[in-house]
């Protein structure tokens, strides 16, 4: 069983993130590690291999900070990584991403699944993996909290605030998978010392055969056109309780519309 997760390498969602000049995610003054959302996704991919054997190759696109996620991905137990990195990638959006993933994944070889976290915690926005699918013309099984595995089908369970639907397809597949699946793993001391000996192999689109002119923020199809930064949180209310605090507090959310 081979599978590539494509992880993301996003900005820290501890520190103080904004944007750049070019209204794009500020990349360059904010620590950046693996997309948490990306972690259930090489758990996911671990424990398939660990059952049924084969391989985990971890696949990032960004700049040269962005290999830290696969080496966490490696520090996991996946086995190998692929890092694509070209100047010309700044600023890509969705489409653009999905099309240099794609070219990746050929390159890498027809794995049996291909597997990503929910949504990256910088983005959100949840729609590279049916692009990814749709330019592989694979079956995709998204937005999963279980994932099984057998008889050359993948079988998984999406949960909403109404229902619960099953998902089958058959292999390959891309998927996408829900931080309900699992608890990741810590990367044991071990696991550090021999990521540092597993391949990560460097891409550039000329290695993928993707023209400059199809990515970047000059011919991304969606562009921020301005942020303002959040405003700082000011002090709240205090109610003093003189035998009326629950009048007042009925009152204070009364005149928020919370009640």
């Amino acid at each position: 069983m081979n599978i590539v997760v494509c992880v993301k390498h996003v900005p820290d969602a501890q520190g103080e993130r904004g944007f750049s000049d070019d209204n794009t995610t500020d990349r360059e003054n904010v620590d950046g590690l693996l997309s948490e959302l990306d972690e259930y996704a090489v758990e996911a991919a671990l424990k398939i291999t660990e059952a049924e054997g084969g391989e985990v190759t971890a696949l990032t696109v960004g700049p040269a900070d962005a290999v830290d996620a696969v080496k966490k991905a490696l520090q996991m137990g996946a086995d190998k990584a692929v890092h694509v990195s070209d100047d010309a990638i700044a600023g890509s959006d969705a489409l653009a991403t999905s099309l240099i993933l794609a070219e990746a994944i050929k390159k890498v070889g027809q794995p049996d699944i291909v597997l990503f976290g929910l949504a990256s915690t910088d983005g959100g926005m949840s729609v590279v993996p049916a692009m990814v699918a749709e330019r592989l013309g694979l079956p995709q099984v998204t937005q999963v909290s279980t994932l099984e595995v057998a008889d050359g089908n993948v079988t998984g369970r999406r949960d909403s605030d109404v229902a619960s639907e099953t998902l089958v397809a058959s292999l390959p597949a891309v998927v996408s998978v829900t931080d309900q699946i699992n608890e990741p793993r810590y990367p044991s001391f071990k696991g550090i010392m021999a990521a540092k000996k597993k391949p990560v192999e460097e891409m550039s689109l000329g290695d993928l055969g993707v023209d400059a002119g199809q990515v970047g923020l000059d011919n991304a199809s969606t562009k921020v056109l301005d942020t303002t930064k959040r405003p700082p949180r000011e002090q709240g209310e205090v109610i003093t309780d003189e035998g009326d605090g629950g009048k007042k507090l009925v009152e204070f959310l009364a005149g928020q519309k919370l009640i």
